[in-house]
């Protein structure tokens, strides 16, 4: 019943904005409800602010529901789906996730960008855009700041990849496959993606959608990789002061263990099949409240103070995976 009281005020606000932005994102789903989650929570956290007793049931939505969101995220996955396409995209696949890295770590070094916002900015475009962003922002420990920025940084290039890729893709005389491979592993968002597929032909929309699918799995080995960075930075920290705690047990992001779970039980058919659409609702509507809630934890004059360089970032990384994925495609005969 305490918890109840304490949370309420704060998932209520939550639930609201979620409410709205999803509407507006079925409305303009260029822009996806993700986005107006974030946008509106800003705005009402630094225009007319929030009270008080909110601030427990923001923080849980910001937390919780985000890694509950990509549990039931796994549940809308085909596996065996995903090995199919897995095995005709894996080069181009391989080589955008370690371009992303690359490019994002060595510019965001040489521009001075803080190490989580560039992990995000380079998550973000590598894999998925805001689903990879809400899994790997807690176990980085990011701040709401980083990650508002980040996702609002992928989305601006999101929006630019629905307007420029199907024009380019024709100029070019892609066939429906290699248009759909292309912006399936570069372009971030999965409305952006289905946007930009179907714009060119229906079968580029279907590949592009498949590939993006199959993107997202990589959600899981990343995320491990960042659990195991933490890790070692933790065991350092608490290595050299002794006030700091230490454990594997509380590091490990066991939601992306249930990430997994969740995939497998849908591909071995034990989720009803209309039980699969609800699911794939839910965990959106979930991370729009989730990024919401990030959205009323979010300082815009921090967002400001940070400047440009992370904008310059995130666009040198999505031109960088753009250009990879054509070249590696071109390289073994897919274009």
């Amino acid at each position: 019943m305490y918890w109840i009281q304490e949370n309420f005020p704060g998932l209520l606000r939550v639930f609201i904005i979620a409410v709205i932005s999803t509407w507006l994102g079925s409305l303009f789903p260029i822009i996806g409800g993700a986005v107006f989650g974030i946008l509106i929570g800003i705005l009402i956290s630094n225009v007319i602010g929030k009270p008080e007793r909110a601030l427990p049931g923001i923080k849980f939505a910001s937390k919780k529901i985000l890694q509950w969101a990509i549990i039931l995220l796994g549940a809308g996955l085909s596996l065996s789906q995903v090995w199919k396409t897995g095995v005709e995209s894996l080069y181009v696949m391989l080589f955008t996730l370690s371009a992303a890295f690359i490019s994002a770590y060595s510019l965001g070094k040489l521009m001075g960008v803080p190490f989580r916002l560039t992990s995000l900015i380079g998550v973000g475009t590598a894999i998925c855009g805001g689903s990879a962003i809400a899994a790997v922002s807690p176990i980085i420990e990011a701040e709401d700041m980083e990650i508002a920025y980040s996702i609002s940084t992928i989305f601006l290039f999101n929006v630019l990849a629905v307007l420029i890729f199907p024009p380019l893709g024709h100029l070019m005389e892609f066939s429906d496959q290699a248009f759909g491979l292309w912006a399936g592993t570069a372009i971030n968002d999965t409305s952006s993606v289905v946007a930009a597929g179907y714009a060119f032909s229906n079968i580029a929309g279907d590949y592009a959608t498949i590939v993006k699918l199959t993107r997202t799995t990589m959600i899981i080995p990343i995320s491990l990789i960042f659990a195991f960075i933490t890790a070692i930075a933790k065991k350092k920290e608490a290595k050299n002061n002794q006030d700091v705690s230490y454990s594997i047990k509380s590091i490990f992001p066991w939601f992306i263990l249930w990430f997994l779970v969740a995939s497998l039980l849908n591909t071995l058919g034990l989720f009803p099949a209309n039980w699969v659409g609800y699911l794939k609702f839910l965990s959106k509507f979930m991370i729009v409240m989730a990024l919401s809630a990030i959205g009323l934890s979010a300082d815009f004059r921090k967002m400001l103070k940070t400047g440009m360089k992370p904008l310059f970032l995130g666009l040198f990384v999505w031109f960088v995976v753009s250009v990879v994925s054509l070249v590696v495609q071109f390289s073994t005969g897919q274009i």
